[in-house]
């Protein structure tokens, strides 16, 4: 079974908006590996600050995007890249929600 090839650009492209809203950098969202391994460092502060569980995986994830971001290596690069997706992809949506919630961002009602 084959595998699908993940990029910088599409873990950028799926998880920058929600990233950077949490990092409250949503003005500056991340264009570069590197930029979004940083806000993804500050998103999983504000995880846990927020008492939002999932915040371990966020800074994982980071730590993995920076290996990826300094890795010279395409297939060591790869990898890093496939395991922060791995971590991301479950938790990200379902935290995002819950930290707008928390901060009276939500779309939750209409007033």
């Amino acid at each position: 079974m084959p595998t699908t090839v993940i990029t910088a650009a599409d873990i950028i492209r799926h998880y920058a908006a929600a990233i950077a809203y949490v990092a409250e950098k949503d003005k500056d969202q991340a264009t570069d590996i590197g930029t979004f391994a940083d806000q993804l460092g500050t998103a999983a502060r504000n995880f846990l600050m927020a008492r939002i569980d999932g915040h371990e995986d966020v800074q994982t994830a980071a730590a993995f995007l920076h290996e990826a971001h300094v890795s010279i290596d395409a297939n060591e690069r790869t990898v890093f890249l496939r395991k922060a997706d791995k971590l991301l992809a479950p938790i990200v949506w379902d935290m995002t929600e819950e930290y707008r919630g928390m901060v009276g961002d939500g779309d939750e009602g209409d007033g």
